[in-house]
Parts: C-alpha cells; sequence; structure tokens
C-alpha cells in the first residue's frame, strides 16, 4: 500500500549571497548576485575609501597647521610704528625691494657664535637691498657698505619719541639708534629709503644662529679663499697669528665656520669692508646656488623656514610661515645668472665712504624703472612697434635701435647730460660710439644728424629724444646733439633725474657679480 503525503516537498535551499556557501569552502548552488547587490557592495567600497582619504587629508593638513603655528611662534616682526610718515610712493610696477640686515647682536646665545659683550648694542654688520623685477625673472641685490655717509632720517625711540635728522652719518649708526640690543630695522628701513628713493617692501633682519643654520639645512656652502687664514685675522687683537682657519681655495663651510668666513675682513686684500662685501656677495650666490639645486619646493623650503625662523626679525608683511614661504616660491622663476649683486657706487673719504654722484641716482632710476644691469626691459610688459611717423609732442613709443650707431654731443651747459642721452639710446638697443661736448653750447632743440644714405636710421634715433630735429651733413655716420628741450624735459621727469629708464653706470655695471659665477673670482679689493 502506497503512502502519500499531503506535506509540501521544502524548496531547495538558497546559495548563499556573494556565491559560497558556510565555512567549508564548498561551492553554493544558490543563484548569483543580482545587479541590484553588486551596487550595494561597490556603494560600499566608494564610502569606505572616500572616508579613508578625508581622514588621510585632516590627519594631513592638521600636522601642516601644526607645522605653519610652529613656525610662527619663532617669527619675531618689528614695530611698524618706527617707519617713517615721509616715505617714497608706492611704484607702479610689480617687482618688490626686500631689505636684507645681518645683525651683529649678541643676544639670544649668539655672542657664543660671535663673542663679544651679550650686552652690548646691537649693531649691522651686513647690508643690502634686493630689486625683486617685475617680471620674476631677474633680481639685484645692492650692498650697502657700513660706513657710508649718509642722512639718517628722524627714527623713533624705544620711549616713543623721535630723533632729528643726522647729516653725514655712517650708515649702519641707523640700526644703534635707540641703543637697544635688538637694533632698530625700521629706522634702517627708513634710512634706505630716503638714501634710494625706493619704497622697502620688506625687511628681513639675520642674527648669527639664523645665519649658521641656513648654512647647516642647505648641507654647506662652496666658498673660496685667496690665501691661508689664521685666527689673528678673524680677532686682530691676537698677539700671535694663532691657529689656521680655512686653507687658500676652494671649501665645503656651514654653521659658525661660515659664519667666520663671511666675517673676515683681514688678511685679504687691503682689508677692507669693500673687500669683506666681494667676499659676502660670493658667499650669498653661493647659498642661491644651493637653495636653487635642492629645489624651490615648499617641501624643501619648510625645513630652510623652520631653521631661518628661529632667528629672523621681519616686518609685519612676513610676519608669518605661509608669507615667508610664498615669497620665496615667487622667486622660483629667478635664474642664477639673472641674479646679480653690485656695490653703491663709492668712493673713499678719509676713513669713511661716500656715495658717488649722479652714479648712485642712475642706479636707482634703472631699478625704479625695472631696467636690468645691461639696461633691458624687466617689467614684465611687453613693448609696441613704433609707429611710422612719431609725433613730437607725445611720449615716443618703444624703439629698436639694434644695429644702428650713434655718437652723443652735449649741445648744452648741463652737466651729465650726454651721459643720460648716451644711456637712454643704450637702453632702447642702440650702440653709443662715445659722448663729449659739441663745439656749440647753445642748441635750444636736439639735432639728429645723418651722412647720405642714412635718413631711415636717423629717423629711428629721432624717436628717442621727441621734437629733435633731422639733419643732413656732409660727414658719414649719424650724431645727436643734444639740446636744452631735451634737458628741461630730462629735469621735469624728476627733480633727481632719476625716472627715466636707464642702464646702469659703466663702472657698477663693469663690478657686478652674478649668481652662477665662480666661488674663486673677484674675491678681494686692494
Amino acid at each position: 500500500m502506497t503512502v502519500t503525503s499531503n506535506r509540501r516537498a521544502a524548496p531547495p535551499r538558497r546559495r548563499a549571497r556573494g556565491g559560497t556557501a558556510g565555512g567549508d569552502g564548498s561551492r553554493g548552488t544558490g543563484p548569483r548576485p543580482t545587479a541590484r547587490d553588486r551596487r550595494r557592495r561597490r556603494a560600499r567600497r566608494i564610502r569606505l575609501g572616500f572616508t579613508l582619504c578625508l581622514s588621510l587629508l585632516v590627519l594631513a593638513a592638521a600636522g601642516a597647521g601644526w607645522l605653519y603655528l610652529r613656525l610662527d611662534g619663532s617669527i619675531t616682526t618689528f614695530d611698524s610704528g618706527g617707519l617713517s610718515d615721509n616715505r617714497p610712493a608706492a611704484g607702479s610696477s610689480k617687482g618688490e625691494n626686500v631689505l636684507v640686515i645681518g645683525s651683529d647682536s649678541r643676544t639670544d646665545g649668539n655672542a657664543a657664535l660671535g663673542g663679544g659683550d651679550k650686552n652690548a648694542v646691537g649693531r649691522s654688520d651686513t647690508t643690502f637691498l634686493l630689486h625683486v623685477y617685475a617680471d620674476h625673472r631677474h633680481a639685484l641685490a645692492v650692498s650697502i657698505p657700513r660706513d657710508t655717509l649718509v642722512t639718517i632720517p628722524p627714527c623713533k625711540l624705544p620711549n616713543g619719541s623721535w630723533t632729528g635728522t643726522q647729516q653725514d652719518t655712517m650708515f649702519n649708526a641707523a640700526f644703534s639708534v635707540g641703543s637697544t640690543d635688538k637694533g632698530n630695522p625700521a629706522c634702517t628701513q627708513n634710512t634706505v629709503e630716503k638714501l634710494t628713493g625706493m619704497r622697502v617692501d620688506h625687511t628681513v633682519v639675520v642674527d648669527f644662529k639664523g645665519f649658521a643654520s641656513l648654512t647647516q639645512v642647505v648641507g654647506g656652502v662652496k666658498v673660496c679663499l685667496p690665501n691661508d687664514i689664521y685666527e689673528k685675522d678673524l680677532s686682530p687683537g691676537r698677539a700671535t697669528r694663532g691657529q689656521l682657519l680655512f686653507r687658500k681655495g676652494e671649501q665645503t663651510v656651514s654653521g659658525k665656520k661660515a659664519l667666520d668666513y663671511v666675517r673676515i675682513r683681514h688678511g685679504i686684500g687691503d682689508g677692507s669692508d669693500i673687500g669683506r662685501i666681494k667676499r659676502q656677495q660670493a658667499f650669498v650666490a653661493s647659498l642661491l646656488k644651493e637653495v636653487k639645486s635642492n629645489g624651490l619646493t615648499p617641501t624643501k623650503l619648510l625645513p630652510l623656514a623652520e631653521a631661518a625662523t628661529r632667528s629672523l626679525t621681519v616686518d609685519a608683511g612676513l610676519g608669518s610661515a605661509e608669507k615667508l614661504i610664498s615669497f620665496a616660491m615667487s622667486l622660483k622663476d629667478i635664474d642664477l645668472h639673472n641674479t646679480k649683486f653690485v656695490t653703491l657706487p663709492w668712493r673713499y673719504e678719509g676713513a669713511r665712504v661716500a656715495v658717488v654722484q649722479p652714479d648712485a641716482d642712475e642706479l636707482f632710476a634703472a631699478l625704479r624703472a625695472d631696467r636690468t644691469i645691461d639696461g633691458k626691459n624687466a617689467s614684465g610688459k611687453k613693448t609696441t612697434s613704433p609707429g611710422p611717423s612719431p609725433s613730437p609732442s607725445s611720449t615716443p613709443a618703444a624703439v629698436s635701435g639694434a644695429g644702428v650707431d650713434v655718437a652723443v654731443y652735449n649741445g648744452t651747459t648741463v652737466t651729465g647730460l650726454g651721459a643720460r642721452g648716451a644711456a637712454e639710446l643704450t637702453a632702447d638697443g642702440f650702440t653709443v660710439t662715445g659722448t663729449a661736448t659739441a663745439t656749440a653750447q647753445d642748441h635750444t632743440a636736439t639735432l639728429v644728424e645723418y651722412g647720405a644714405g642714412e635718413e631711415s636710421r636717423a629717423e629711428t634715433v629721432a624717436k628717442v629724444f621727441p621734437g629733435a630735429e633731422l639733419e643732413l651733413v656732409t660727414s658719414a655716420g649719424i650724431s645727436v646733439v643734444l639740446g636744452q628741450s631735451y634737458a628741461d624735459t630730462a629735469a621735469s621727469t624728476t627733480s633727481s633725474a632719476a625716472a627715466t629708464p636707464t642702464a646702469l653706470p659703466t663702472e657698477v655695471a663693469d663690478g657686478a657679480r652674478s649668481a652662477d659665477d665662480n666661488p674663486c673670482s673677484n674675491l678681494a679689493y686692494g
């Protein structure tokens, strides 16, 4: 007899989700996951990945924030209330002027590196004004000898009062106004602005510790000595010459050794501060090489910033790590060959140094106009082609004088007018074959004289001097006789005759150093 059950057969077991059965590793027998199941799994993985990335970003930002806060806490700013109310106007150029002051203050452990009294008044040993051209591809540093006789304008004292103007005073005395152990950066900035007619955008003071730390972070700096140097050369008061500090030739220095190198004045050349400036310029050039070779990136700059900020005093405009690093990054496109070092035009006046004019005014005029050491336009602005016929009453368009030779004559009694006209021509690419005083010095208008077949080139020359007259002469070549009209235009441009873009004075340009020069070249004066 067959017994039939009314109970329905159990449904087949559904395959475990994911395609496998339990923990025995055997394959399940159920259906594969649906598209909806796959989308859910994918969404969970994306959420997990996003959460991990977000967590990493938060940690990284927290770490960077902590580092920036730590750097910010190391930066000291000076009182901007000490800056003069009578400052040069900010120019239309996008270039920047940065004043760098090397302080020999002995406070905060600096006496261990430089010796001397830790309670002594702060002094400045090294000062240069760095002009970063508006194109941010060129830079020029002007060293100012510490013994230069200058006018120190009114400066703020610690008690809030202001000094009177000091005439014919040594330049480094400005930093000591107020007789504090930290010095007076604002007074030095006021003095530099008075001397140059240029507005200083930022001021940085570096002490012994900051300097030593920088050289260690970059792994040392290549320098060169023209002869052996002993302890007595660094400390002339010694009775004996002492131990050998540096051997003649090229070597790498860092820390206190680097500091000793830049402080040495005696035992090389004539032992003057001018000679020391040359070696300091060579040192800064080598330091820039090391920094550039390591790469100007935030990652590479952070260790430098950490070392520098421990001993920097800056203006409020650079008063944070972010601002300092941002400024450093803005310099990354400046080529070493386009980074130049010159010294303020000078001459000895007894035991002191006097500023040579009009060379100094011409130097600062070139910088204000963003003209490079060879007279090129570094303003970052494109020049336009000259029109077919210049208008005598209008400002001349950009002129290209390539391939045109010109002789320049001063047809007035105004001293230096020939050199000024020659500089304008050189800046526009003309070749000036010479300058001289004209036979007659009563010319009212400027005259461009030209020989047969030279009319077209003479017209190009005339574009440099609005209102110039052309005259065909029997002699070959082209010459310019500058008249009183040109002298009046030059005088009205600025009282110091400093606004016309020019090349640097020849003596200044010839003594310039490039940051890529051999460290053993041009090291001693005298």
